[in-house]
């Protein structure tokens, strides 16, 4: 109506103003593209979706006029006017219309369908609202890259994760079996896809060996998205020494001693030997393979006896001392037959104790045909001394514990004395010397005592 009335309007006055109309037209064109807000009867959802998946788009009206409902594409192309179909594109297609409502469905979404899709009411004035399209796309490829296959312990290796094209740019998150790891991550933008390479490095031990790495993707278009790699690593050996015979029990004189020695590592090791520490192997003592036998056990035989076991590592040994004891000994020391000489605090944790006595000392020694980065050797004094020292320790307590008997004993005694001697001190009289103090010499006075000759047989005294 309005338009008619500026068309009529110019035609009355000369003709001068038709060329307002294309103007007015330019302006409803304008009002009817200018989104609305919630006051309005349109109302539509953002949609996101998977590449691939499908969207569904829906115009609806809150109080209906029967006014007429379309779609338009980003290019603001007519997908649908009413239930028409002007597009010649057959991804799309209608789901529902009604009066308040046109829902429409992409099948096969790409992003080149990214976008706003317009909804628009042809009402007085007209209504429009816009709808926004996301697509998403998960990474097309994971590979985790390990840059070396075997790995010795004690080594610093290099794994990088990479997540290919993918929209928006992925989180990657590392594992080593069930705890997560920190790594550095790079991301590459090519066009509208995003390349992200997260690098780890891993300080290996023997405890990693067939442990897998994780490599994870945090991304709104899939979910548990993720690769493994299978850790491999190559190891020293673990030396165990265990006494077979006598079990748990004192090694005495003219009993026999059988010891076997296990090793494990990778690869498993192929040279295992005994030998004494400090002197030389006794020539009745018997070596069979892992096993060491002594017959008739004497004390010449004390000693650190050590099984010695190498791979293409390194080389590891574990000490057995033998203190052997009187035939009448009947306890057992509180330490007895075994020392520990781990090579490196790592190496406490690997320590397996079978029976009584059974103890690892892990010390080792690179071989030259592997070159082991990054790993510490120890060497440990011999502890042959320290079963001596506790045997010494029980002799000082004995020793010590009979002085103070002695000395208590002695104490006990003088007091006894000394409150004897206070009982009995003073002046003692006898009726034997009355007289005698005037008596010129000693004759005189034993004659002139009080009672004389006469009376000694008659009264008498004794003193004890």
């Amino acid at each position: 109506m309005a338009a008619r009335a500026q068309h009529s309007g110019p035609a009355a006055n000369g003709g001068g103003a038709p060329a307002l109309l294309p103007l007015l037209l330019l302006l409803l064109s304008a009002a009817a593209i200018i989104p609305r807000g919630d006051g309005q009867n349109l109302v539509t959802e953002d949609v996101t979706v998977v590449e691939g998946d499908v969207a569904t788009i829906s115009c609806r009206v809150k109080n209906s006029d029967d006014s007429v409902i379309q779609l338009l594409n980003p290019n603001r192309q007519t997908i649908y006017f009413r239930d028409f179909r002007p597009l010649k594109d057959s991804r799309f297609q209608l789901v529902n219309f009604s009066n308040s409502e046109l829902r429409v469905s992409l099948t096969n979404v790409s992003i080149s369908d990214e976008g706003r899709y317009f909804c628009q009411l042809y009402t007085d004035p007209p209504q429009e609202i816009y709808t926004t399209i996301t697509v998403l796309v998960p990474p097309r490829n994971l590979v985790i890259d390990i840059q070396k296959e075997i790995a010795v312990e004690g080594e610093e290796i290099e794994l990088n994760c990479t997540a290919m094209a993918s929209r928006p740019a992925t989180t990657i998150r590392w594992f080593k079996g069930n705890k997560e790891l920190t790594g550095k991550s790079e991301v590459e933008q090519w066009s509208d896809m995003y390349t992200v390479t997260s690098q780890l490095l891993l300080k290996v031990g023997r405890e990693d060996d067939g442990v897998p790495v994780i490599c994870l993707v945090d991304h709104p278009a899939v979910k548990d998205l993720q690769t493994q790699r299978y850790l491999e690593v190559m190891y020293k050996p673990q030396v165990r020494v265990s006494q077979n015979y006598p079990v748990q029990g004192l090694t005495r004189e003219g009993e026999p001693l059988e010891l076997t020695c296990a090793a494990f590592g990778k690869p498993q090791p192929t040279d295992m030997r005994w030998l004494r520490v400090d002197d030389e192997m006794p020539q009745h003592v018997v070596v069979s393979g892992s096993n060491l036998l002594i017959s008739n056990l004497n004390k010449t035989d004390n000693g650190t006896y050590r099984c010695e076991a190498s791979n293409a590592v390194g080389k590891s040994h574990a000490d057995y001392m033998l203190f052997v004891y009187d035939t009448t000994a009947t306890t057992e020391p509180a330490v007895h037959g075994f020392t520990q000489l781990p090579n490196s605090a790592e190496e406490l944790d690997y320590g397996d104790l079978s029976g009584t006595g059974v103890l690892l000392n892990a010390s080792t020694e690179a071989l030259p045909t592997v070159q082991i980065s990054n790993a510490s050797i120890a060497l440990h004094p011999d502890s042959r001394a320290g079963e001596e020292g506790a045997i010494r320790s029980v002799d000082h307590a004995v020793v010590g514990g009979v002085v103070a008997v002695v000395v208590f004993a002695m104490l006990c005694l003088l007091i006894i004395l000394g409150r004897y001697f206070a009982r009995h001190k003073g002046t003692y009289f006898t009726h034997e010397a009355k007289g005698a103090d005037d008596a010129a010499d000693a004759d005189t006075a034993i004659i002139n005592a009080e009672g004389g000759q006469n009376n000694s047989e008659e009264k008498k005294e004794y003193f004890i």
